[in-house]
């Protein structure tokens, strides 16, 4: 039977109008929306902490070459600042801390948040934060922000309960693809890191908002990762059996990161505000003064540790400082994430495990992808997040060559956490927030 134009014209746009009425769509394009806003306003602040870190280290620079009356000046603004962003922080307490552990609260229905208000603190209570050269990132920041922005979207697209979550879990995947320019690595942490979930409904939300930032990003910074590791020798098949140790000592400094970053809230938790947001900016005088390199996140102590480190006493040095300078600067609460120095450490960790075996004969070209692994291995002892962690290196050195090393090192670094019985560092801090003071 034929049938008439009209009859087939009348069907085409019934499929058509299911298509783009079915939840399904509903949740892709809400993502793509949220993702180009989160686009924006990641790229934004990543431009802002960018700079404010360049400024942090030029302060110091100036202050290490002065007098004492420059240094006085340094203690009142940190004395400033610590009681405007405390204002802050009691004003909006969702701004405080990482940020993922609020935004997987929200997911599960545990926590609501106000996006605007987490807008302002978090913009704001960061970049103070980076003028200091706190060691804190910007990426757990980045996935607030875009799930506060997606926030916005909820009324104006007329979202259901189900595609407000699957909103807000665009703009965070969006948040962390804009921090990165890694849309691989945000589209598997919305999915692996804040649902563990692959449903269908997941990844698109994830998908579609990731990629969105990343073409916003893109755009602004241009095609690259900010972290590039650039030629990285691939480990050969007979030396595979190098990584095994690193997998267990990456466990252990991920696992001892965890446990440092919850006794210094605990203890820093004991002060009032104002009083541990000053203590931590103290931290950081003698740190930007005799050892710039721990500052900020640690962009540039990662390029540093996998090509130029040469000597295992300061990459030793180098590690202990990080970890304790991380952990009071986190521990007091300001606006600022983990990710990014949770990545330095693992990148040193792996530094100085591969300048230790070349004393027993391994070739130093190896030094690089070494400290890739051990970047992973920590990550995902710390987060467990194995597959993020996994193509995250990927994504930073361009290559899928090293995937069997670096998930080697994930697979025994997650194992051994585990077996220590050191929760996940962001189920931990959530579980916190929730138990509230």
């Amino acid at each position: 039977m034929i049938r008439s134009p009209r009859s087939v014209w009348s069907s085409f746009a019934d499929r058509v109008r299911h298509l783009f009425g079915s939840r399904r769509w509903r949740i892709a394009r809400n993502g793509v929306l949220a993702g180009l806003l989160a686009g924006l306003i990641g790229s934004a602040y990543r431009a802002m902490i960018a700079e404010t870190s360049g400024v942090a280290r030029r302060i110091y620079e100036f202050l290490g070459s002065e007098g004492p009356l420059p240094l006085v000046a340094w203690m009142v603004a940190a004395g400033l600042a610590a009681f405007a962003t405390s204002r802050l922080i009691v004003w909006e307490p969702m701004s405080s801390g990482s940020g993922i552990p609020q935004v997987k609260g929200i997911l599960e229905h545990k926590m609501t948040m106000r996006p605007l208000p987490v807008l302002v603190a978090r913009f704001a209570g960061g970049t103070i934060g980076s003028v200091f050269g706190l060691s804190l990132g910007r990426e757990g920041p980045s996935i607030h922000l875009g799930a506060a922005s997606a926030q916005l979207l909820a009324k104006p697209l007329r979202a259901t309960s189900e595609e407000q979550d699957h909103l807000l879990t665009s703009g965070a995947a969006a948040g962390l693809s804009a921090a990165f320019s890694a849309p691989v690595s945000g589209m598997l942490f919305g999915i692996e890191g804040l649902h563990r979930s692959f449903s269908p409904l997941v990844i698109a939300s994830a998908s579609t908002g990731a990629l969105a930032a990343d073409a916003v990003a893109t755009a602004i910074f241009g095609p690259h990762p900010i972290l590039q590791f650039g030629t990285v020798d691939v480990l050969t098949l007979p030396l595979l059996w190098v990584v095994l140790p690193l997998g267990v000592v990456a466990g252990l400094v991920g696992s001892l990161v965890n446990r440092l970053l919850l006794a210094s809230q605990d203890l820093l938790g004991k002060l009032p505000t104002t009083a541990r947001l000053f203590v931590a900016l103290l931290i950081a005088l003698p740190c930007g003064l005799w050892l710039p390199q721990v500052l900020g996140g640690g962009e540039r102590l990662i390029g540093w540790a996998e090509f130029e480190a040469t000597g295992l006493g300061i990459v030793a040095l180098l590690l202990v400082a990080k970890i304790l300078f991380t952990s009071t600067s986190f521990g007091s609460g300001i606006p600022g994430g983990i990710f990014m120095p949770i990545l330095a450490i693992g990148t040193l960790t792996g530094a100085g495990y591969a300048i230790a075996a070349q004393t027993l004969g391994l070739p130093g070209q190896y030094q690089a992808i070494l400290a890739v692994c051990g970047m992973a291995g920590v990550l995902a002892a710390s987060v467990r997040t194995p597959l993020t962690s996994i193509l995250l290196t990927a994504e930073m050195t361009g290559s899928l060559a090293h995937l069997l090393p670096v998930a080697t090192v994930v697979v025994i670094a997650v194992f051994t956490a585990d077996a220590l019985r050191i929760p996940p560092i962001y189920d931990a801090l959530l579980e916190r927030s929730l138990e509230g003071p």
